[in-house]
């Protein structure tokens, strides 16, 4: 498989004048995730969806892989949590994504917007941020919309019947696709 253009907002400044420029950039463009605010940081997400899915860590490698069985909180449709404020009452062991866990953790995908601007990568023309639109992610495949199961309806000892690899090649186009 080979992955697609990564079409981005903008090329990098080529002279002075695009760099004067600059301060009209947009705030992942300008911050590194150290610098932004709460808001910012939020705001970064692109929703997704695909934090919210159950990974099975294999003991004796440190392998990990993702699984289709989402959190009981994550809605399918619209890949959101359903209560995002009180989500550690119902889930304590909910990852929030903060910086030291961006720069620790192996297992965001490749288009997850908080992996791409820690390595000074631009956001891609999907990404509500850049669209305007929260659909775009849905409507790029990006998601899990539509292929995820809710972990309420599966046995704990199931979920290794639910291993995929989509999340690690979402914006991956398949062969057959590219002729």
């Amino acid at each position: 498989m080979t992955k697609w253009v990564k079409p981005r907002c903008s090329p990098p400044p080529q002279n002075e004048t695009e760099m004067l420029t600059m301060s009209d950039a947009p705030f992942w463009k300008t911050k590194s995730l150290a610098q932004m605010s709460n808001t910012e940081w939020e705001s970064l997400c692109d929703g997704c969806g695909l934090c919210c899915l159950n990974k099975l860590e294999d003991w004796d490698t440190g392998d990990v892989v993702f699984t289709s069985v989402a959190c009981q909180l994550l809605d399918g449709e619209s890949c959101q949590c359903s209560d995002y404020p009180n989500r550690f009452a119902t889930v304590p062991d909910c990852i929030q994504l903060n910086l030291k866990l961006v720069n620790e953790i192996g297992w965001l995908p490749p288009t997850c917007a908080y992996a791409l601007v820690r390595d000074g990568e631009d956001l891609y023309w999907w990404h509500h941020l850049v669209s305007g639109d929260p659909e775009t992610v849905h409507i790029a495949g990006i998601s899990g919309r539509g292929r995820t199961v809710n972990e309420l309806n599966v046995e704990v000892d199931d979920f290794e019947n639910y291993v995929v690899d989509w999340p690690l090649t979402v914006g991956e186009q398949p062969e057959a696709q590219q002729r």
